[in-house]
């Protein structure tokens, strides 16, 4: 993946049902795009950077934020790249990203950039990979459900190091169908 790091709305049928929010990044521009998962809610900051893309009922997923303006320009790019990968036609997101986290998350958001599509790896080895020893694994965790870019950012494919399907904030059911799409699980 390429990845460069550096409002009051009335909820409609495609809008996701989470709470405004306000938060410390600013997130000018906000839109919602159909997808298997359900509506994904997007955020963007100034520069037209995604800065989110969360589920419904996500945890500690981001609302709609207060000071946005829902407009669908800045995600046109992040919309097609979605459809095709949803229609299997795109195993690399190659979309502007702009996240802010301490340096430690920094470090697991990178390291999970690099797990390729149709493939797992587990905490420890996600920990391993970021110079982390493998009793940093609950810290490792921690930065993998506090990643603000689901399917883009693919925490959806960091699994228990005994093969089980741990943690999503996303939802567990919404991990298989991801990992299903991927072909690592049957249906």
């Amino acid at each position: 993946m390429t990845t460069t790091n550096t409002a009051n709305t009335p909820t409609t049928a495609n809008t996701p049902t989470t709470a405004i929010v306000t938060t410390n990044t600013p997130h000018p521009y906000w839109t919602s795009v159909p997808s298997p998962l359900g509506p994904l809610l997007l955020t963007a900051g100034p520069d037209g950077r995604l800065t989110s893309l969360s589920v419904p009922g996500q945890k500690g997923g981001r609302g709609v934020p207060e000071d946005g303006r829902q407009d669908p320009g800045p995600f046109r790019a992040a919309e097609e790249q979605l459809a095709a990968y949803f229609a299997g036609e795109l195993r690399e997101f190659r979309l502007p990203l702009h996240t802010a986290g301490t340096p430690f998350r920094e470090k697991v958001w990178a390291a999970l950039d690099e797990v390729p599509y149709g493939s797992t790896v587990s905490y420890g080895e996600i920990a391993v990979r970021i110079g982390a020893s493998r009793a940093a694994v609950r810290a490792v965790g921690g930065a993998i459900g506090a990643n603000p870019l689901l399917v883009v950012r693919p925490c959806h494919r960091v699994i228990g190091a005994d093969g089980t399907l741990t943690g999503y904030a996303g939802g567990l059911d919404r991990k298989v169908r991801l990992l299903t799409h991927e072909g690592v699980l049957r249906p």
